[in-house]
């Protein structure tokens, strides 16, 4: 490839449960009224309709960006932004299906990807390119269909297209226009997710998760299979993983979203556990798309199932800590497909 002193009863019951969990210890986790110390962050969501990233305020229930723009702290919508051109973004950014806030170097990023083909890594708040590909074997533009990407320490960045069965690691640490790129299979790739202290990528597919190893220089780096687990059809209900993401403030534990479910992947004991809000989201129909959290208030997004698209939603849901229904509105706006809590990740 070139390519404190003291801690509330609250709190100290709170730290127990959670160091449990840490430990690979199936426990059932209790939401509380407060997931945060102070304000929480944003939400980075993707709306489909309006061909944008938004990030929104999270204090706010109603989201109308035409009536009250403050509701927006910023937006990536490269569809006439010349520094994206060559990534011919009109088609290529079409079904924005990924927004991932991380840090790389000290500074904010968001990885961005969209089902025809769009990957980039995007300065925050500049908007400009450190990284952009188009992501595709030039048949149909969502012939592959990039449904997350991750960044390695490397630089490098790895994409997970769900048509094509594979995991993509592109050499974006050469050149932020680089498209050489290694592959490993992984049928129904959907989601991945850098674990720092294994120095693993997880991934994501239909029926498995994987963990893959970056070996190699920068330049030559390539992904080797590690071990698998398959997703266990008792907890999730059915297979099709969906999404792949870290639990804030709990290293040792991924969320996992199926077709009808979603749990919790503790790394240390190899096994997936329930969390005591897997039936609010097993009640979502279609599935949860994105799931992260940010103390022990969780964001999910599920379809609503009466839009454009089967798969879109108007609603941002948190449960725990602060629970509250997002809704975005306005003309233009409402196609919503995955949102995330606004907690750069470091890389």
């Amino acid at each position: 490839m070139r390519r404190r002193r003291g801690t509330s009863p609250t709190l100290g019951r709170r730290a127990l449960l959670l160091g449990a969990l840490g430990a690979g210890v199936t426990v059932a986790l209790p939401f509380t009224r407060r997931g945060y110390a102070a304000s929480p962050p944003g939400l980075l969501v993707c709306d489909q309709l309006a061909r944008q990233v938004l990030l929104l305020d999270s204090t706010r229930a109603d989201w109308n960006p035409v009536s009250d723009p403050a509701v927006v702290s910023w937006r990536f919508a490269p569809d006439t932004d010349a520094r994206y051109a060559d990534l011919k973004p009109a088609e290529s950014f079409t079904h924005l299906s990924e927004a991932k806030p991380v840090v790389l170097d000290g500074r904010e990023h968001v990885l961005v990807s969209a089902s025809c083909g769009f990957a980039a890594l995007v300065e925050y708040p500049s908007g400009d390119r450190r990284w952009g590909a188009r992501v595709t074997d030039g048949g149909k533009p969502d012939d592959l269909n990039p449904h997350s990407l991750e960044i390695l320490p490397s630089g490098n960045i790895a994409v997970a297209c769900s048509a094509s069965g594979e995991v993509r690691l592109y050499a974006a640490s050469q050149s932020p226009t680089s498209t050489d790129y290694t592959t490993v299979p992984l049928p129904g790739a959907h989601g991945v997710q850098w674990h720092a202290a294994s120095g693993l990528l997880w991934a994501l597919g239909d029926t498995e998760l994987v963990a893959f190893r970056p070996t190699g220089a920068p330049g030559q780096e390539r992904l080797t299979r590690e071990k698998g687990t398959r997703i266990r059809v008792d907890l999730a209900g059915t297979p099709s993983g969906h999404d792949l993401y870290a639990v804030s403030g709990q290293p040792d534990l991924m969320w996992v979203s199926t077709g009808s479910s979603v749990f919790q992947y503790s790394l240390s004991a190899d096994a997936f556990q329930t969390f005591s809000g897997a039936s609010s989201c097993a009640a979502q129909p279609g599935g949860v798309k994105s799931i992260s959290n940010v103390g022990l208030s969780v964001a999910m997004t599920a379809p609503d199932g009466n839009l454009d698209k089967s798969w879109w939603t108007r609603s941002v849901r948190v449960e725990g800590g602060d629970p509250l229904t997002h809704t975005l509105t306005g003309s233009g706006y409402g196609g919503v497909y995955k949102a995330r809590w606004w907690q750069p990740q470091e890389r």
